[in-house]
């Protein structure tokens, strides 16, 4: 018996004919109705009667959407190896993992040879064929990394991997001689030939020269899948032959083909769409039903793959993998699992997790933060893991990562109330709610997460107008440390609605907010460019006549600092469209300083938070301080200045508050700074030693602190975020929902001694 315990694939042996591309595309579609697993396509280049396999292969994966699909198999002489990897990446990515690569060495070279490929020995071509495996699966790895290969027949001095694909697409080697056979054995993820060329006796000898090939090359032999392309299959009412006759002649001759001969995958020829439903609908259920019996009885088991030994080997011990819900399995992430570089990090801090979760629903961040704290493990809540302070992320913890709690729905119209996942980002929320003419203020970058920012304050473009974004939050659903899933309202339980908002992630996991958005259409955005050769007079300008401007009015500052000469550029958002009334508050702006450029347009918001997906690759930050400030004085001004002069900060930014965001009594939420009018933020990635002489400076001068731009964790600097009574009053409320601190690696909020809730 040689089963090598692959689970089962039944697909179609295609032919590309042109004259009835209609047709072909029709039985594809068939194929995926009938219950068949996979389309494959024959690749003759040199046919002018046949469509190029690669272009059909795109347009099949775009017309079916569960259907599996590859070459069978690719004519490589006549594909170009990194091009090849390209189009192979770039189809799996747009199908959903659905591509797999069939490859041949090149049969047919005087054809070959009549196209312009090249003239090659089979030595050559099987030389070939393992130098294009090598190169494919190098810019498959798709890390942005320089790849080379200095082959006899590829010489690449140097290309950056990438796009990796969306799943391990396996290489299936087209194989019926030894050398290639070993090379099968050596390099390649799967066995493809055709039983037309390939007697059943021989069978087992080349499964001994693949498998011997395979333990040479330290491989189980079990990795490799054995599949067939097989041209004879038809029913009939009486033995006709292999594959030729009733029904349960097919079941049982099949069922030998994987138990005596070791296949488990069979693509069937001959283009017969009554032959596709028989198989799908009838002979391949009643195969894999015997098979799985058998397997059963038989204990027989696939090797373990090389993705699945590379799991198991990065897995830190101190993390039980094997208990993780059963829910939360299929979409976790491990060290060695192949996208684990894809979420490992946040948008500025590298990070090392042991495991991340990315759980769909409320329930099953519930299920999360149980496991989570089983593992007794530093947890980790990212949204959109944009945060500056680097809290979305760890090293040898466990981040639940809420990209999938992405949904955004009006829920009352007349009351402008939409409810909004905490995975959603904010370009995606402001795409959405200007569908209906509707807005809310967030940050000033559409790629940060809702639950982040909306736990923490949300200093937008419009906080002049319409306040912070947490001052527009009605209602949250949190899932709390014991697993509890609690709603938080002005009613219900409005001692947790009040701390979320400002110190959330000390509470628990928000998975969803209720806001009270407002009506707004197109706004008015202007951009001016100062010269800054005389800082300190220009910063006192700018924060005097912010101050003094209508509240439709919203200013961010960002300040660079140039071996030529220091500038400043504005971005200022009036909430409206009325021309008249903007230019009427931007103009005083003009005379902040000397202006270098300036330019204003009417634009959607949503053009304003731009949102581009896309993995985070993290980096080493230095160091980012935040404060919060009442007003400019000359004093503050040259505490700035001397940053910007000084070059010790890479990034200087004032953000306009007051307005509407004072409108709001201290004690309304967790956060209490409502006197202030502007938010101070500065960063070094360089010259962090530098810019902390500085800053300490500068700090007496300041009043209070925005916590999300702040990278110093130290208990002291609470007092800055949270003044009393806040703090002591958030650590009462710490000691009734987190008593144990598992929500700790944010501003730490320490439960206070006893549980008496001021």
């Amino acid at each position: 018996m040689t089963d090598y315990g692959h689970d089962l694939i039944f697909g179609t042996f295609s032919t590309p004919a042109a004259q009835q591309h209609d047709a072909v595309i029709a039985l594809a579609q068939h194929a995926e109705q009938v219950g068949l697993d996979m389309v494959t396509i024959q690749d003759h280049p040199y046919n002018p009667g046949f469509l190029d396999a690669y272009t059909l292969l795109t347009w099949i994966a775009a017309s079916t959407s569960k259907l599996r699909v590859s070459a069978n198999v690719t004519n490589l002489p006549l594909r170009f190896a990194p091009v090849l990897a390209k189009m192979a990446a770039s189809i799996d990515i747009l199908s959903g993992g659905r591509f797999e690569m069939g490859l041949g060495a090149g049969g047919f070279a005087e054809a070959i040879k009549s196209m312009g490929g090249p003239s090659l020995t089979t030595g050559e071509s099987i030389e070939a064929a393992s130098e294009a495996m090598d190169l494919m699966r190098g810019i498959w790895r798709g890390d942005g990394q320089m790849f080379k290969l200095h082959g006899k027949h590829y010489d690449v001095p140097g290309v950056r991997s990438g796009p990796q694909p969306a799943h391990d697409i396996g290489i299936w080697l087209g194989a019926y001689k030894p050398r290639i056979l070993r090379l099968t054995g050596t390099k390649a993820d799967g066995w493809l030939p055709s039983l037309g060329y390939l007697k059943l006796e021989d069978v087992a000898e080349s499964h001994r020269i693949i498998d011997e090939a395979a333990l040479t090359a330290g491989r189980d032999p079990r990795e490799i899948r054995r599949l067939l392309n097989i041209s004879s299959l038809a029913l009939s009412d009486t033995n006709e032959g292999f594959l030729k006759g009733p029904r349960e002649q097919l079941i049982n001759q099949l069922q030998e083909l994987i138990f005596e001969y070791g296949f488990s995958g069979f693509f069937i020829s001959g283009d017969d769409p009554t032959i596709m439903e028989v198989v799908g609908k009838d002979i391949a259920p009643a195969v894999r039903k015997a098979v799985s019996k058998a397997r059963t009885v038989s204990g027989t088991v696939p090797a373990p793959s090389a993705a699945d030994r590379q799991r198991q080997a990065a897995r830190l011990p101190d993390i039980n993998y094997e208990a993780i819900p059963d829910d939360l399995k299929a979409s976790a992430v491990e060290p060695g699992d192949r996208d684990y570089d894809n979420v490992r990090h946040s948008y500025i801090y590298a990070g090392s997790p042991g495991l991340v979760l990315m759980p769909r629903s409320a329930n099953k961040v519930s299920e999360a933060v149980l496991y989570a704290r089983a593992q007794n493990k530093p947890i980790a809540v990212r949204s959109g893991g944009h945060g500056i302070a680097g809290h979305s992320t760890n090293d040898g913890g466990i981040v639940i990562d809420l990209r999938h709690l992405n949904r955004i729905e009006v829920l009352d119209r007349t009351k402008n109330l939409v409810r909004i996942e905490a995975g959603a980002r904010w370009g995606q929320v402001a795409e959405e709610l200007e569908k209906c003419k509707l807005a809310l203020s967030s940050g000033d970058y559409g790629g940060v997460g809702v639950g982040g920012l909306a736990t923490t304050g949300g200093l937008g473009y419009f906080a002049r107008k319409y306040g912070l974004t947490i001052d527009r939050i009605r209602a949250a659903e949190i899932v709390l440390v014991d697993g509890n899933i609690v709603r938080a309202d002005a009613d219900t339980n409005p001692d947790l609605f009040w701390a979320i908002r400002g110190a959330g992630a000390n509470f628990g996991v928000v998975t969803s907010f209720e806001f009270e958005a407002y009506e707004i259409g197109n706004v008015i955005r202007a951009i001016q460019v100062f010269d800054l050769s005389d800082a300190e007079t220009f910063l006192v300008n700018w924060g005097r006549i912010i101050k003094a401007a209508p509240r439709e009015l919203t200013s961010f500052l960002s300040v660079f600092s140039s071996r030529k000469a220091p500038m400043a550029q504005a971005i200022s958002v009036f909430a409206g469209d009325d021309t008249e009334a903007a230019t009427k508050a931007l103009t005083p702006l003009l005379d902040a300083g000397p202006v270098l450029q300036q330019q204003a347009h009417i634009a959607p918001y949503p053009t304003l938070v731009p949102w581009q997906e896309g993995p985070h690759g993290g980096s080493t930050m230095g160091v980012s301080h935040s404060g919060l400030i009442e007003h400019i004085t000359p004093e503050i001004a040259g505490h700035i200045a001397s940053i910007v002069r000084s070059r010790s900060a890479e990034m200087v930014q004032l953000r306009a508050a007051g307005g509407a965001v004072n409108d709001m009594p201290a004690d309304a939420t967790a956060y209490a700074h409502r006197t202030q009018n502007f938010s101070l933020l500065a960063a070094s990635y360089d010259n962090p030693a530098a810019l902390n002489a500085q800053w300490d400076q500068l700090k007496p001068l300041l009043k209070g602190m925005y916590a999300a731009f702040e990278t110093d964790m130290s208990p002291e600097i609470l007092l800055a975020a949270y003044p009393e009574p806040t703090l002591s009053r958030l650590r009462q409320l710490k000691a009734k929902y987190d008593p144990d601190n598992v929500f700790n690696t944010s501003f730490n909020i320490l439960p206070a001694a006893d549980n008496v809730v001021a």
